[in-house]
């Protein structure tokens, strides 16, 4: 066993940046030592112009909050952050090196979430005090199914977007209750927050599912959700590619009709009545529960579970609805928040312990077309 192996004691920072929050927390092996989320309203965000340029902030932020703990950057081990954006990726955790890194920044595979950050912020750190960085099934890892990919139109593909991290450690939590591996599940998850990814599950592998950041499936607190082409086509007669851009990830949705991102103002609108947002969020339910139903179909209806997370899990009523349209295709079970911390820090620690495979990132795609047919 190497001495890194050995190793008795490792501090390691988790960092998680969202379309809305940077939560980080700090553990201790497998205790965790502090844990916190702070918001960020539209508003502050779009000051921005680009994703990258949040850095400076987020960077900020984290060390605001270490400070507020007593903790020195110095005195931790290793950093793990929360990835997309790069090529896509096989699930696992991944070393974060340079080119990850450079990849990271570029956007290299198609899609600009502020989950890329996570890589990002960790390598910084870990450039800044000499220590390893590391991701944990970043946005984009890729495990769809070949009729997932196709589109009608030459050369052009879908590819895997998505809240990966959570949804496979609630799956993987969720069939460890059953008792039985995750690998040996059907399960339909539904990450529903910011922005919102529902997700086929077949036996271990993320089959298909939307692609929240790319203007795909329902709308959310910051994205606009499948549009008819036509109707954006007739938009762009009068805004910008760029402006059309930023509605996908972090304009649209409530930002667009409301100027918030804030869905507890939002709420509170529908439990006062207001009939503005009181259609615009039952629609967001409606439009939830028919991505359920499209992922059931992939699933050929043998599903064992449709679960829920994610942070507007706290509100019930959108429990109540999805459990009115899709009760029927299988159980529904809800797990509040997320479980992506706990997933980076412990992942990462078993692969620090020796105990699991530490992936380098390739710089390709993990699918590079389809073989022997023109498409």
């Amino acid at each position: 066993m190497s001495a890194e192996n050995a190793k008795a004691e490792w501090k390691i920072l988790v960092i998680n940046p969202g379309s809305t929050s940077t939560k980080v927390s700090l553990y201790c092996n497998e205790k965790s030592l502090f844990e916190k989320s702070v918001f960020h309203d539209a508003p502050v965000l779009l000051q921005y112009p680009h994703v990258n340029d949040q850095m400076p902030f987020r960077y900020q932020v984290i060390l605001d909050m270490l400070k507020e703990y007593g903790v020195a950057p110095s005195e931790i081990d290793v950093f793990v952050g929360r990835g997309g954006s790069a090529y896509s990726q096989p699930g696992g955790v991944t070393a974060v090196d340079q080119r990850l890194y450079d990849d990271t920044v570029a956007a290299v595979g198609g899609s600009e979430h502020p989950a890329k950050l996570g890589v990002m912020l960790a390598w910084k750190f870990a450039q800044e005090f000499g220590r390893k960085a590391y991701t944990l099934n970043p946005t984009n890892v890729d495990e769809f199914c070949d009729y997932a990919r196709l589109t009608g139109i030459k050369g052009v593909y879908r590819t895997s977007h998505s809240h990966d991290l959570n949804q496979k450690a609630v799956a993987e939590f969720h069939a460890e209750k059953l008792g039985r591996r995750y690998e040996e599940c059907n399960f339909i998850v539904a990450h529903i927050d910011g922005g919102i990814t529902v997700s086929a599950h077949d036996h271990g592998r993320m089959v298909d599912g939307n692609m929240g950041a790319d203007g795909e499936g329902t709308f959310s607190p910051t994205r606009i959700g499948s549009v008819p082409v036509l109707e954006v086509l007739d938009y762009l007669d009068t805004h910008t590619v760029k402006e059309a851009r930023l509605l996908c990830t972090r304009a649209g949705g409530f930002v667009s009709l409301f100027g918030t991102a804030d869905s507890d103002v939002i709420h509170q609108k529908v439990a006062e009545g207001d009939p503005k947002a009181t259609l615009v969020w039952n629609t967001m339910i409606y439009q939830i529960c028919k991505q359920i139903g499209e992922m059931s179909t992939v699933l050929c209806g043998h599903v064992d579970g449709i679960l829920l997370t994610g942070g507007l899990m706290r509100f019930q009523d959108i429990l109540e609805g999805i459990q009115k349209r899709c009760g029927w295709i299988a159980p529904v079970t809800v797990y509040p928040g997320e479980m992506e911390q706990d997933a980076l820090a412990l992942s990462v620690l078993k692969a620090l312990r020796g105990q699991a495979t530490v992936l380098t990132y390739a710089g390709k795609p993990v699918w590079q077309g389809f073989e022997e047919i023109d498409l």
